[in-house]
């Protein structure tokens, strides 16, 4: 019997060999030593698979990546790391520095540099990523500052963010217009812009957006969980359910991710699978904002947390006061809010670049709970933007002394009888009527047939929305006939093209 036999024999019996993931994570940082990635990447990838949750075994093959080339899933890898395993790891953060600047995200790499020396300032690699820090201040000024174009392309994100949330929707438009313009494949803004037509009401112009994104962009989530808004929106169960299996199926890594993932569940009513997200997000100390809050809050609420809702309320009041009197466990018992009770959106709104915007402010004031302190504000008074159309409109509002204006906020008030609070989605027929009427006062139009007017522009809102309504079932509500609306709807149509 040979030597090998004798090693594999014990009292007789065949002794079976089990490789660990020790065994392999060992075999593959031989071959790392020897620089033979590929070898050393199938290695270290069996032992991941033997111990999926050991963090140095996931670790050492995001370096193997990275020498391979392949820097996307070395930061995937990475992300796992902090984000699902050991967030004390801190020197991921050097590598995905390291990273990020072979890829050209500067940002992103000037980012991680300085969060490794922040956590982490006598570390193994702290003066490696000195040195990177140097490297990348360099770049950003020898390429024409790359890097504050990124954070100039963040801030902008942000200002889109915060006018949708606002309900300042062409603004958005025009602001994620340029973006998309500067980033061709910068996913994130065309999501935005989707969001901002569809809010508008050209539904068929967002659709198309996310569309161009999924084509471009296969299995993007932000577009996946934009197109489960808009079905939710439009009534359309069958679409939400499978929309919604497809989703529950992502699981993603990155903490964007899984709180655009989180948010949507909630939004649309599947608070379980939305706490899922969320409170893990919690849980790993996500900096959220507002809105991470308040839909944390309402999942937590309505999956049978309440006390941990009511406390998590209080920091959404702290971040947006506005929010006061919108809590889940309120809205049986209190009136929704919209925009017409928000003093900071209504005066975004009256220093806005469009005239519609800023005499949709002036609507929302007539029926806000807020209208005394906003028309004695300096704000109101100091305001340079105003043209004629405005000035006139306050001056209805002051002293309800005729003026054109008046024909424009009654037609409003017919919309405001049927649509009320004023949130996003209502946002888009008002905005839509007042962009109508901007273009009417330019020809001296009388408005005299108010209803007809109400009617038209409801219709072209549905209508703009994909939202199946007829003609006949519009001029019933403003009891006016079929061939009426015809007529007027012909008219509309012409203003809005």
């Amino acid at each position: 019997m040979g030597k090998d036999a004798k090693a594999r024999t014990h009292m007789g019996k065949l002794l079976t060999f089990v490789p660990t993931g020790e065994y392999y994570f060992t075999k593959g940082l031989k071959a790392f030593h020897r620089r033979d990635f590929i070898k050393a990447k199938k290695y270290l990838g069996r032992a991941m698979q033997l111990e999926p949750g050991e963090p140095m075994i996931i670790c050492q093959l995001a370096i193997v990546s990275t020498e391979l080339g392949e820097f996307e899933n070395s930061n995937r890898l990475l992300h796992l790391i902090l984000e699902e395993l050991d967030q004390e790891m801190v020197e991921c953060h050097y590598f995905l520095a390291n990273n990020y600047a072979h890829m050209g995200f500067f940002k992103d790499a000037y980012h991680h540099a300085k969060l490794y020396l922040q956590l982490d300032p006598d570390g193994d690699f702290s003066e490696d990523t000195e040195d990177l820090l140097d490297v990348l201040t360099f770049e950003a000024e020898d390429m024409d500052d790359d890097l504050y174009q990124q954070d100039d392309l963040i801030v902008k994100q942000e200002q889109a963010r915060d006018l949708l949330e606002s309900g300042y929707f062409p603004k958005a438009i025009e602001l994620l217009k340029d973006v998309v313009k500067d980033y061709p494949e910068y996913w994130s803004a065309y999501n935005n812009l989707a969001l901002a037509y569809f809010y508008l009401g050209k539904t068929e112009k967002a659709e198309s957006i996310l569309d161009d994104v999924l084509e471009r962009n296969p299995g993007n989530l932000h577009a996946l969980c934009n197109r489960l808004v808009f079905a939710h929106y439009q009534g359309q169960a069958k679409n939400v359910t499978g929309l919604t299996e497809i989703l529950k199926k992502i699981q993603p890594l990155l903490s964007e991710q899984q709180f655009k993932l989180g948010a949507s569940f909630a939004l649309v009513g599947e608070y379980e699978l939305a706490y899922l997200w969320l409170k893990k997000l919690y849980k790993h100390g996500f900096d959220g904002d507002g809105p991470f809050y308040y839909w944390l809050s309402h999942s937590a609420y309505y999956t049978g947390n309440e006390n941990f809702a009511k406390s998590i309320w209080k920091k959404v009041l702290e971040l947006n006061p506005d929010k006061e009197g919108s809590e889940p466990w309120n809205k049986e018992d209190a009136p929704a809010t919209g925009f017409e009770d928000l003093s900071g959106s209504i005066f975004q709104k009256l220093d806005s670049d469009y005239v519609e915007e800023r005499l949709f402010a002036l609507f929302l004031t007539t029926v806000s709970s807020k209208k005394e302190e906003i028309m004695t504000s300096k704000r109101l008074f100091q305001n340079h933007k105003f043209t004629s159309l405005e000035k006139e409109y306050i001056s209805l509002i002051r002293s309800g002394k005729p003026s054109r204006t008046a024909e424009a906020q009654e037609i409003a008030e017919l919309f405001y009888e049927n649509y009320q609070p004023i949130g996003t989605i209502e946002s888009g027929l008002y905005l839509m009527w007042f962009s109508v009427y901007v273009e009417v006062s330019k020809d001296k139009l009388q408005l005299k047939n108010k209803h007809a007017w109400a009617g038209a522009v409801e219709y072209m809102w549905h209508k703009l929305r994909s939202e199946k309504v007829s003609q006949q079932e519009i001029a019933d509500r403003y009891g006016i006939s079929s061939a009426t609306i015809g007529k007027y709807v012909k008219i509309v149509n012409n203003y809005l093209n």
